[in-house]
């Protein structure tokens, strides 16, 4: 072999070590989450990119948000969460179509989680509401404020956005997506990303409204696929596009166990 090869550095630490290495690890963790609930300002600057200084105060909200998202989350069984438009308004028919799915779902045992706000969000909730069932909003706090939605019987806000989507991402045994700007399609990669790299169970992914996924769709094939090999063809099934309601419910009862 080279003599430049790099060689793969064994793991010579002992069990023991190890041991002493992560019980310090958490009393530095304990330490930092004390000294951050007594230091916590009124006014919490934003954070910045490579901070000065580890803040304790910051660690803090940090773990504390993680803590109240899982407590949240936990309370509930059999789940959907849609993501979409925070735009789409009542009387837009994908407002209405997010309305009706969550309806149905609800009436199957489904809690539908959104991220609270407005558009799509709302509607969702709006279906689960009215449809007697659990309906769940896990919000950001934002500059321009969004505020949450008036169909939600459970609610929780956070300060950080890494924070939210971890819960939105752990949440559900299904995730539904309609159309949506950035946020929306931050918020599918990173879904999809999460089941082909196996940080989390195959769970399904359902897109509605073909006019517009499949634009996106077309480019992952091409792009990424076809011309520059950056994914496998087996990944363009790791989300499943459909064009009505009725599908993405046939469809979710398919592929979710819900009795």
């Amino acid at each position: 072999m080279d003599d430049a090869t790099p060689h793969p550095v064994p793991n010579t630490a002992s069990p023991n070590a190890q041991s002493e290495r992560l019980d310090a690890h958490a009393r530095t963790l304990i330490a930092t989450v004390h000294e951050g609930r007594r230091t916590m300002p009124e006014d919490q600057p934003l954070l910045v990119c490579k901070p000065n200084k580890v803040e304790s105060w910051r660690v803090f909200k940090i773990m504390s948000e993680f803590i109240e998202g899982f407590e949240t989350i936990r309370r509930y069984g059999l789940a959907a969460t849609f993501f979409g438009s925070s735009r789409a308004s009542l009387g837009d028919a994908v407002y209405e179509e997010a309305t009706q799915l969550a309806a149905k779902l609800v009436k199957r045992g489904f809690t539908i989680i959104t991220g609270g706000g407005g558009g799509i969000m709302e509607a969702a909730n709006k279906g689960a509401f009215e449809a007697g069932g659990s309906s769940v909003g896990l919000n950001i706090r934002l500059p321009h404020e969004q505020h949450y939605n008036p169909y939600l019987t459970d609610k929780l806000e956070f300060n950080h956005f890494f924070v939210r989507k971890v819960m939105l991402t752990y949440a559900s045994e299904v995730y539904i997506y309609f159309p949506g700007g950035f946020g929306t399609l931050d918020e599918f990669f990173e879904i999809i990303t999460l089941i082909q790299t196996g940080k989390i169970r195959k769970v399904p992914v359902v897109c509605i409204r073909k006019a517009y996924w499949e634009q996106i769709s077309s480019m992952i094939n091409q792009t990424l696929y076809r011309e520059n090999h950056t994914i496998d063809e087996k990944d363009e099934d790791l989300y499943h596009i459909v064009d009505t309601v009725d599908e993405a419910y046939e469809y979710i009862l398919e592929k979710v166990k819900t009795s």
